[in-house]
């Protein structure tokens, strides 16, 4: 029972039990289907072990429709026409389950895992919920609806036992995907189930079966005393299961939010243009969990499985956290195209950082600015022509050093720069190289500069202003620059910066004020 206490400090209202199971049968068929489109229409089976004694772990329902069953033989599948043969993957399985488990943690924090090998089963604990979503009915459709847009099919009980729910869970049949029992009701709902879903074991099995015990309904008929007598003190516990009565202290687990998907392929792909198809899929189910947490995605890095061992990985960073699908796939194609894998691609896994939703708040009679998506995909393929590290803003380096600066990224502010006044100043033209120049001195000052095939007399000299740096280096630098005003014995006119290296002796134009 949960507990809390009026705003008057009153007695604790307590707020009765209430569980939800999820439970999703052949979890190692549909982990490997549900992000292939192509393969939901037909039958499918999943095989495990070593050839040539493989044999069928999980199947899907059109593969139960044409006559294949657990535990036959790669032989005997291969009977069957237009059956898909997958192998088993325990890594996609374990993918699957977080992602389920990561779904289940957004509609209550108290989630248990209770799954088992070939099957998803979770208890929520969702006492006090029908504010936020509603009865235990709508809940559990949200649920069912949420847990199957990521391309999983499950079942959806509700009850006020925690192993009714469970029990319920695991016996129903006929296409029923939700069942919510009344509290009360518990021993009712259990009693046309078949002993299988109290987990009995073999020997128990097979002493119901000789007593033509064969429901829970049955079971839960049969006099305490006796039964505990019979079979010892586990007798109890499966008449508590049968009536509903058994008590549970749930064990929730925390949930990590991480968003990952991963896809193997039957055969080693080449072709960049039919991974994008797999990707768009991938994406989808990324952003549509992104998207359940009010987040988007700020990058996404894809790992290449190569035939051979080796992985190929790359990042894309867009300017501003997006879930523009098309977006990604334009981006992604452009990093692949860019730096494509040395061999075939055998699987994929994409890993996504959540971002927070950028919005921009505009004003009424402002301009329209360009999409930030456009931006990226222009930046991209700029940088295929131009090379990696060559696009971006120029940003000057931390120097004493004329000139010396670096490339950075392109980033988009989330707010409008202040708008300062700057003081009216002579525009230096800087010359990138530097100019080679004669100039003779007076005293230790210019006095004239051969520039460009004139001299001129200096009639105005600033300076000089001393610089220098990676003393402790042998790449040692100084200069001294000076500012000067010069004209010819024909009227024309000099304004400059000089740049003496002190070191090589070497002097320089390094710009022209216009």
């Amino acid at each position: 029972m949960l507990e809390s206490k009026n705003d008057l400090g009153g007695a604790a209202m307590s707020v009765p039990e209430l569980y939800a199971c999820i439970y999703a049968r052949e979890l190692p068929a549909q982990a490997l289907v549900r992000l292939r489109p192509e393969l939901h229409d037909k039958p499918c089976v999943v095989i495990e072990g070593e050839p040539p004694l493989q044999t069928v772990c999980s199947l899907n329902m059109r593969a139960r429709l044409v006559g294949l069953r657990r535990g036959m033989t790669k032989v005997e599948v291969d009977t069957f026409e237009g059956v898909i043969v997958l192998l088993r993957s325990q890594r996609t399985e374990d993918a699957v389950t977080r992602i389920l488990l990561e779904c289940a943690g957004c509609f209550t924090p108290r989630v248990e895992d209770r799954s088992f090998d070939g099957a998803f089963l979770c208890a929520l604990d969702i006492a006090g919920t029908e504010a936020l979503f509603g009865p235990p009915l709508m809940l559990a459709k949200q649920l069912r609806q949420r847990l199957r847009s990521i391309g999983i099919s499950v079942v959806v009980t509700v009850s006020a036992n925690l192993h009714t729910s469970i029990c319920l869970a695991k016996g129903i049949t006929g296409g029923i995907p939700i069942q919510i029992v009344r509290r009360g009701d518990e021993a009712k709902a259990l009693s046309i189930l078949p002993l299988t879903v109290l987990d009995v074991t073999e020997a128990q099995q097979e002493t119901f079966q000789a007593w033509g015990i064969r429901t829970v309904g049955a079971l839960a008929a049969l006099p305490e005393k006796s039964l505990i007598s019979r079979l010892g003190q586990n007798a109890k516990r499966l008449l508590q299961l049968a009536k509903g009565q058994h008590p549970h202290l749930l064990q929730p687990i925390d949930v990590p939010f991480v968003l990952e998907e991963r896809a193997g392929l039957d055969m080693p792909l080449d072709d960049l243009e039919s991974l994008l198809f797999g990707l768009s899929t991938m994406l989808e189910q990324l952003i549509l969990r992104a998207k359940s947490r009010v987040y988007a995605l700020a990058s996404v890095r894809i790992t290449l499985c190569l035939d051979g061992g080796g992985t190929h990985e790359r990042v894309v960073n867009p300017r501003v956290p997006t879930n523009d699908k098309q977006l990604w796939l334009k981006l992604l194609h452009l990093e692949l195209q860019n730096h494509p894998p040395q061999s075939a691609i055998l699987a994929v896994d994409l890993h996504a950082e959540p971002g927070e939703t950028s919005k921009m708040q505009l004003g009424l009679f402002s301009p329209q600015l360009p999409e930030p998506g456009r931006l990226d995909v222009t930046l991209a393929r700029i940088t295929a022509i131009v090379g990696e590290g060559n696009v971006g803003q120029a940003v000057l380096d931390d120097t004493r050093r004329a000139g010396d600066f670096h490339v950075e990224a392109f980033c988009i502010p989330s707010t409008e720069p202040e708008q300062t006044e700057m003081p009216s100043r002579l525009c230096l033209r800087v010359l990138r190289p530097a100019e080679r120049t004669t100039v003779q001195l007076r005293s230790g000052r210019p006095r004239e500069v051969y520039f460009r095939q004139r001299r001129y007399m200096v009639e105005e000299v600033y300076g000089p202003w001393l610089s220098g740096g990676d003393w402790w280096d042998e790449a040692i630098w100084g200069n001294e620059q000076w500012d000067v005003i010069g004209r010819t014995s024909d009227s024309g006119f000099l304004a400059c910066r000089l740049a003496h290296d002190f070191i090589q002796n070497d002097w320089r134009v390094a710009g022209l004020y216009d």
